[in-house]
């Protein structure tokens, strides 16, 4: 979890900083570092879930880009080509 730093480094720096700051202030500045660290994971997890919304809609509209639009003209000729029924033929 903490890399190169075992349990032996870890125990130095409590003690020291229970020397600096003494047993009153240690758990409230312990409770402040935790609040930072929650903040800036959701800060860190708000932003990438706005950068996956935006890279799914770019590819979104990436997508609609390269479909081929039909022109009017195509679209009115192939309707031409496919057989009515005329109304004698409802009957």
């Amino acid at each position: 979890m903490f890399g190169s730093i075992g349990m032996p480094e870890l125990m130095i720096i409590l003690v020291i900083a229970l020397i600096i700051f003494g047993p009153r202030k240690l758990p409230e500045l312990g409770r402040s570092l935790g609040r930072s660290l929650s903040e800036f994971k959701r800060a860190s997890n708000e932003l990438k879930n706005t950068l996956d919304e935006e890279i799914r809609f770019e590819d979104q509209r990436s997508t609609e880009r390269q479909r081929p639009v039909e022109s009017p003209a195509a679209h009115m000729a192939s309707e031409e080509s496919v057989p009515r029924r005329s109304s004698s033929d409802q009957a």
